[in-house]
């Protein structure tokens, strides 16, 4: 049992710490696009029609320290509502690497990438078309640093503290908070893996509502569950899709950080999710059609 405990605390704090290096770039990215005029005037990069389509890209990629970069961009209101679901959208944390490792069901991989790519940019577009007037953070001019007749001392302790020093504070307050949210479903997930696996295993069109909400859980176990389901023959492929399209790793955890904007949250929650299980109940009818 002791064992057992130290486990799931290694692995909390190993996915916490694999997120701490995303944590710290992403605040020193906000410094930057708040205090430098060169960035602020490229705005548009990620603001502009090429955002969703980035931030599925980004998604895409195996590592879950993309989502909670989005999230944190997304919660300081500098990229939009539908860039954040692209990226979450397209998440996929250890989905692809355990399919790959999968020699029977590397196949999938492919088809993978591909739905949750199509999906996430024609996502991020619509939602981001739906909401043309959302509410933007305006970024700053670089403002002139003031300091004694010496000057060049001060300038320079300035830049360590707001491009160093800030971030490295902000990155280790919110690692704590992930770090203690990973050990709250770590437990949760290891003592009741056997109750949500059978939960999985319900008929064929109910998985997509079913692996939606296992997705949802902000823990990379939650994405393990999901595929290794599918590798044993547990779910569908349509089912497998539906969960890993909820799916945004530790994004959620840094938006319900923010209590104050609940009720966005929420709705980005049912958005993803109602998504999901659209893509799920979609890939189940193609295959049934095609008889596969």
């Amino acid at each position: 049992m002791l064992e057992e405990i130290m486990e799931i605390i290694a692995d909390a704090l190993l996915d916490s710490l694999k997120v701490f290096p995303f944590l710290f770039l992403m605040y020193v990215l906000i410094e930057f696009l708040e205090n430098s005029t060169n960035i602020t005037k490229n705005k548009n990069i990620l603001r502009g029609r090429l955002a969703p389509l980035l931030g599925a890209a980004t998604g895409i990629i195996p590592q879950c320290g993309f989502s909670v970069m989005a999230a944190k961009l997304y919660d300081k209101k500098i990229i939009r509502m539908g860039t954040v679901l692209a990226v979450f959208l397209a998440t996929s944390d250890e989905a692809l690497i355990i399919l790959l490792s999968e020699g029977t069901k590397a196949f999938a991989v492919m088809p993978v990438i591909a739905v949750k790519f199509v999906v996430a940019v024609a996502a991020g577009y619509l939602v981001n078309g739906l909401y043309r007037n959302e509410n933007l953070s305006e970024l700053s001019e670089n403002e002139a640093i003031r300091g004694n007749a010496c000057g060049h001392d001060h300038e320079e302790d300035s830049k360590v503290r707001r491009y160093l020093l800030h971030p490295l504070v902000h990155s280790v307050q919110i690692f704590a908070y992930i770090l203690v949210v990973n050990l709250a479903f770590g437990f949760a997930m290891h003592f009741a893996e056997v109750p949500i696996t059978n939960f999985l295993e319900q008929g064929l069109w109910f998985q997509p509502l079913i692996a939606g909400l296992v997705g949802l859980i902000p823990n990379c176990a939650s994405s393990v569950l999901v595929t290794q389901s599918y590798v044993l023959g547990a779910i569908s492929f349509g089912g497998m899709m539906a969960g890993l399209c909820a799916n945004a790793g530790l994004g959620f955890v840094i938006l319900f950080k923010n209590i104050r904007e609940w009720k966005r949250n929420l709705l980005l929650v049912a958005v993803l999710y109602a998504v999901s299980v659209g893509v799920g109940y979609a890939t189940l009818g193609v295959m049934h059609l095609f008889g596969i």
